[in-house]
């Protein structure tokens, strides 16, 4: 079964950026559909970014224009480059699969 671990979460002052990266135990090449989630303290799990296979790409309307995801099959990995953060991004983010199960996610926190 494919795994996907997060990484690259950290804090951030307002205005500041993070690349996320979403590593796979095994070729993504065969997975058509990789989302980003996010979910801050006492809320429900947000979808933030899609991208397919073929690259399409979708984002929430509170991140366009600031996030830009990204994935390179060569190396198994999908990313999501955050830039000015806000302080209403603080988040865990967990990247996910149709056909993997959740990941411990990676904290993002940003600091007014």
């Amino acid at each position: 079964q494919v795994q996907l671990v997060e990484s690259g979460g950290g804090l951030v002052q307002t205005g500041g950026s993070l690349r996320l990266s979403c590593a796979a135990s095994r070729t993504i090449f065969t997975i058509n559909i990789i989302y980003w989630y996010r979910q801050a303290p006492g809320k429900q799990r947000e979808l933030v970014a899609t991208i397919t296979n073929g690259g399409s790409i979708n984002y929430a309307d509170s991140v366009k224009g600031r996030f830009t995801i990204s994935r390179d099959n060569a190396k198994n990995t999908v990313y999501l480059q955050m830039n000015s953060l806000k302080p209403e991004d603080t988040a865990v983010y967990y990247c996910k699969s149709p056909v993997t199960p959740w990941g411990q996610g990676t904290q993002v926190t940003v600091s007014s």
